[in-house]
């Protein structure tokens, strides 16, 4: 090391300069022996193993694509389509396009505002539609797409 210090001072001086956001002592022992063993950057080394190359841009479309052609359609089922794995798939649904499952459907976690505001138009056109009409509820008729 340049300027032949001990672990213990280099720690004392870290903590001098960056205070409560310095490295702890056994961290800045462990730079201080890599340093004194030739280590001369700070740069991460390469590590073992292949990179992650399946959360790329092309992948985000295609799972974007399949959610919007069925909101029912499961991770699982996306990864086999894909050919991706189903933490990678699940990664892009709940990072990536913020999604979340509800009821088995898969939805934005967050409305837009432009969503935020037709759901205020509809809710006050039925409040007008039941203040006119009190029998406007037994009229309705609700399913869903099983039956």
């Amino acid at each position: 090391m340049k300027l032949k210090k001990t672990p213990l001072e280099t720690f004392e001086m870290l903590q001098e300069a960056f205070g409560d956001d310095c490295l702890s002592r056994s961290q800045s022992n462990r730079w201080h022996n890599m340093f004194r063993d030739g280590r001369e950057e700070v740069a991460d080394e390469a590590r073992a193993g292949r990179p992650s190359t399946s959360r790329t841009d092309d992948n985000v479309t295609c799972v974007r694509q399949l959610l919007f052609s069925d909101r029912r359609m499961s991770v699982r089922l996306m990864s086999e389509l894909l050919n991706l794995p189903k933490t990678v798939v699940h990664e892009i649904v709940s990072e990536d396009l913020a999604m979340r499952k509800i009821c088995a459907k898969l939805v934005p976690r967050v409305l837009t505002d432009l969503q935020k505001q037709h759901r205020v138009e509809v809710w006050a056109e039925l409040q007008h539609l039941c203040a006119d009409d009190p029998d406007f509820l037994s009229n309705v008729i609700t399913g869903d797409e099983t039956g």
